[in-house]
């Protein structure tokens, strides 16, 4: 349906906010609470969910609202690279006391994507709900109740030389560049996926709806091992792309008819936000996952010659000024 004018620049608004949010040099949180309620995707089980604003400097930190009465030190797991336990079709984190929260790689990508990056995720279960699919419904929630500069500067990790972790066919890079860039490239045997590439610019004001909107998807004939694996239980139509041979099964298609990959970036994006800072950079992926983008991300934090910590404020200034935020000339 062909937007109103009205519709058009309000949506031009919107990209406008979220291209200054991330050269924005302050700390961000949300001005109040979000609610989300939904199902996980691996586990089938309804999820109550609230984003609670946080201080400068918190992070983003998972609470397990249903483990609070043992203990912070129980309920409470940092949403940090280093405490990533699993990553079997999912980005799952935990903490030295067990609990987990799985799944989080969406929301995070939406938190990223918006330049938040203090928030406190009360949860009452172990799995973020999936929703859509997508980061979507998490970028249209948050940016439903607005984002707060914080009085405290941001902080970024610089990539300064190349880290490569390959796997076979697999690969994923993080090297140095300005701002961050992500490139992408799936290569599937199979007639509707095949072969796809792409490049993004995470702050490009049009990347919440090039690329968040981007559903995760699976082919029918993997559904059965998954199941027997305990996985995807709460998997249907309405969250994931489902490709069966030749066509997909979802009544309205695709969303993009190179869907597949740019989930696949979507998916890196909340990977590599658990290094806790903006990335200033480039990332390249090649058939890889949430295994690999968290092995690069190890790589890198392991190697202090490889990265150094800044000021974004000054990392931003030193880069080109985006085109839509220029002063025009009287």
């Amino acid at each position: 349906m062909p937007k109103s004018e009205f519709e058009t620049i309000m949506l031009e608004n919107v990209r406008r906010e979220r291209r200054v949010r991330a050269i924005a040099f302050p700390q961000m949180t949300l001005v109040r609470p979000v609610v989300i309620d939904g199902v996980g995707l691996h586990s089938g089980s309804p999820i109550h969910m609230v984003l609670h604003p946080a201080e400068a400097d918190r992070g983003v930190v998972f609470r397990r609202t249903d483990l609070v009465s043992q203990g912070r030190e129980v309920s409470d797991i940092r949403a940090t690279y280093d405490n990533v336990v699993n990553t079997m079709l999912s980005t799952e984190i935990g903490n030295a006391a067990g609990a987990t929260v799985s799944t989080v790689e969406h929301l995070m990508s939406a938190l990223s994507t918006l330049g938040i990056d203090n928030v406190l995720v009360e949860i009452d279960g172990a799995e973020v709900p999936v929703l859509d699919g997508s980061s979507e419904i998490f970028i249209d929630k948050i940016e439903a109740v607005g984002i707060e500069k914080l009085d405290a500067p941001r902080k970024a990790i610089r990539i300064v030389k190349p880290v490569i972790i390959e796997d076979g066919a697999k690969r994923a890079a993080l090297l140095p560049g300005e701002g961050f860039r992500l490139a992408f490239e799936i290569d599937f045997d199979n007639p509707v996926i095949g072969r796809q590439s792409i490049e993004a610019d995470l702050h490009d004001p049009f990347f919440a709806e090039d690329i968040l909107r981007a559903r995760t998807f699976c082919l029918r004939g993997d559904i059965e091992a998954m199941w027997a694996a305990g996985l995807a239980k709460g998997g249907s139509l309405d969250n994931a792309v489902v490709v069966d041979n030749d066509h997909v099964m979802n009544e309205d298609g695709l969303r993009y008819e190179d869907e597949f990959v740019r989930h696949k970036v979507l998916d890196a994006v909340g990977d590599l936000a658990l290094s806790g800072m903006a990335l200033i950079g480039r990332y390249e992926g090649s058939r890889a996952g949430h295994a690999m983008n968290n092995r690069v991300l190890r790589a890198l934090m392991a190697d202090p010659s490889a990265y150094e910590v800044v000021d974004f404020a000054e990392a931003r200034r030193s880069a080109p000024m985006p085109r839509d935020l220029a002063i025009p000339a009287d």
